[in-house]
Order: C-alpha cells, then structure tokens, then sequence
C-alpha cells in the first residue's frame, strides 16, 4: 500500500493489487476515505468526506496529478 503524498492531513495511496483497474488513487483522513479516478479526475467513491471536502481534494488531486499517474506506472510496470 504506497503512500504516495501526505498533504494538509490528507493521506493519498493505492493499493498493490489494483493494477486491474485504471490508475486511481485513494485519500484519506481519520475514518473519511474517498478513490479518485486519474484519466480524467473524478470521484470514483466516498465515505464520510463532506462535498465540499471533495471538492478540495480534488483540486489536490488535479495538483499532484502526474505525481500519481507517474507513481502509478512506476509501481504497476516495474515487474
């Protein structure tokens, strides 16, 4: 389970074995956690994350955007 960036309490990781799936990435903080779709960004789920919460992560994520998508094929094509 990379964690790939923290920011403002905000952790963003995957998973190792969703390599089946288009690259995404998964935030959370506390008990709130949500899966951001990269191509193009967009909330793919949500738990507990208030809109407008969403709303700044996902600026986050459209921020760090190639920071993921690189950190994603650099995990899924190493092997």
């Amino acid at each position: 389970m990379p964690t790939i960036l923290r920011l403002e309490g905000y952790r963003f990781f995957f998973y190792s074995r969703e390599n089946n799936e288009p690259p995404h990435i998964h935030v959370e903080l506390g008990d709130a956690v949500a899966k951001f779709w990269l191509e193009p960004v967009e909330v793919a789920s949500s738990k507990r994350f208030r809109a407008h919460e969403l709303g700044t992560i996902r600026q986050i994520v459209l921020d760090y955007q190639s920071t993921f998508v690189s950190a994603w094929n650099d995990h899924f094509n190493a092997g």
